[in-house]
């Protein structure tokens, strides 16, 4: 009895310690950099001659660069609700940037995102984590359209936003640098109120995110939480407004090599506080990527056809950097997982694997968490085909006509199709990255299956308007 008793006491005290232990160790944190309108060969790391981009540029040294990461469209709004819930965007009725009231009923699309969508930070929040949006929101409370639900009902403990979210926010001045009269730029959001408005020069405003950032990463520290944080600028979307000392030229290109190398300095900043304090640095999982392909005349999607607004690769493929060196470890720091299909959709699923924070009950992901991958233990791919529909307004776009409205990427295969399942094109993305050769006609089994899965999944969206869209017509101003 007494060996009895003294096994139970020392399994107790064992048990104990383990959970003692367990408690000790915090939850990763999540920094997520989600930058608007930049190509998939903007960062240096990633091919850039004609700029660098020094505080990315260590991130991918430190951790790993993925080249076969896909954003759910190629336009800002639905990449961000792809981001944010693991799901499709379609399923919300979010298939383009949201724009006016009118213009958002025309092409069928929901006013905002519906708050009951399953987002990644509410489930983190429930897990216990302290959460914060930084940063570009777009997915309600824009130009005319005030009603919409504040950042903080989607599960944000604290947010600060552009013209195009509602809550505290930023707003630029142009020309404030220039020694001419500063000139606001809001687009009706400083008349919608429900919240404070600060007015900052248009080249600091992704530096006031990221101090809002930097601050609220250190008060979460200070009270001993996890945090994820959203920091989503606005930069490098047009139009571009570089400090004076950076504009060159005055050439489209040149303004936005300037933006960008200004963004990631400004970046840079807590990306260093990060990494100087031990504790963040061992426990903190920072994730970079863009949210759609480069506006024409701008960034460069590199070797891939296309830009934002297009389902070829240069509007749906994203460069993807992940750093986290007590998370990442052993002979995969510093590499390149060329081989790794993955996409938005999957960073939701994926980041809660990382968190050991069960998905939300009820909830089927459309993303695959993909844990060992993003941290470098393993090469494999999804193991489910992507799917894309372009958005309603953009049949034409950029010069080009009819471009398609499907896609789908499965394995080594990409194929695009009408809404119909005509005209496909069928390109093989590894041996064809720039989608140059259409094999359809080489491989007619392969073309007839992903038609059939483009189409099926096409059904199973909600509809939009697609072909049928017609924009608002603009009122006249009397007089």
């Amino acid at each position: 009895m007494q060996t009895l008793m003294t096994y139970l006491r020392c399994l107790t005290l064992g048990l104990a310690v383990v959970t003692a232990t367990a408690a000790a160790t915090p939850r990763p944190n999540f920094l997520v950099v989600f930058i608007d309108d930049m190509g998939w060969a903007d960062f240096s790391c990633f091919g850039n001659k004609d700029a660098k981009t020094p505080n990315v540029d260590r991130l991918a040294r430190e951790g790993l660069r993925f080249e076969q990461f896909y954003v759910a469209s190629p336009i800002c709004s639905p990449s961000r609700v792809a981001l944010s819930t693991g799901q499709y965007p379609q399923r919300w009725r979010i298939t383009s940037f949201l724009n006016n009231r009118a213009e958002n009923e025309a092409r069928g699309m929901a006013q905002w995102l519906d708050p009951r969508a399953p987002m990644l930070a509410r489930s983190l929040r429930e897990a216990g984590y302290a959460t914060g949006h930084f940063g570009k929101w777009h997915m309600g409370g824009q130009r005319d359209v005030g009603e919409a639900p504040l950042i903080a009902e989607y599960g944000f403990d604290a947010s600060l936003t552009n013209f195009e979210g509602l809550g505290p926010r930023v707003l630029p001045l142009l020309d404030a640098h220039d020694g001419q009269p500063a000139r606001k730029h809001a687009l009706g959001s400083d008349n919608l109120g429900r919240g404070e408005i600060t007015w900052k020069d248009r080249a600091e405003v992704t530096a006031s995110f990221t101090g809002a950032a930097l601050e609220f990463v250190r008060k979460a520290a200070a009270e001993g939480k996890s945090f994820c944080v959203n920091l989503w600028p606005d930069d490098v979307h047009s139009p571009f407004f570089p400090v004076a000392a950076r504009r060159g030229d005055g050439a489209k290109r040149t303004l936005y090599l300037s933006v960008l190398e200004a963004m990631d300095a400004q970046l840079g900043t807590l990306f260093d506080a990060i990494r100087g304090d031990p504790k963040l640095r061992d426990n903190t999982l920072i994730v970079v990527c863009s949210d759609n392909g480069p506006e024409p005349g701008a960034g460069s999607a590199g070797r891939f056809r296309g830009s934002k607004g297009m389902l070829y690769e240069g509007g749906v493929r994203s460069p993807l950097v992940v750093w986290g060196p007590g998370l990442i470890k052993g002979p995969q720091v510093g590499t390149v997982n060329r081989q790794s299909v993955l996409g938005t959709i999957d960073l939701a699923p994926t980041l809660l694997a990382v968190a050991g924070v069960p998905p939300p009950r009820g909830v089927e992901f459309d993303g695959v968490a993909a844990r060992d991958v993003l941290l470098g233990t393993s090469q494999a791919s999804r193991g489910r085909p992507l799917f894309f529909r372009r958005p309603p307004d953009r049949g034409d776009f950029s010069g080009i006509s009819n471009l398609p409205d499907l896609a789908v990427r499965d394995g080594r295969w990409k194929l695009l199709c009408e809404y119909d399942g005509t005209r496909a094109e069928l390109y093989d993305v590894e041996a064809d990255p720039a989608e140059t050769t259409n094999v359809a006609a080489a491989h007619p089994a392969e073309t007839t299956r992903l038609v059939a899965a483009a189409l099926a999944w096409h059904r199973s969206m909600p509809p939009d308007r697609g072909a049928s869209y017609r924009p608002v017509a603009a009122k006249k101003k009397k007089g």
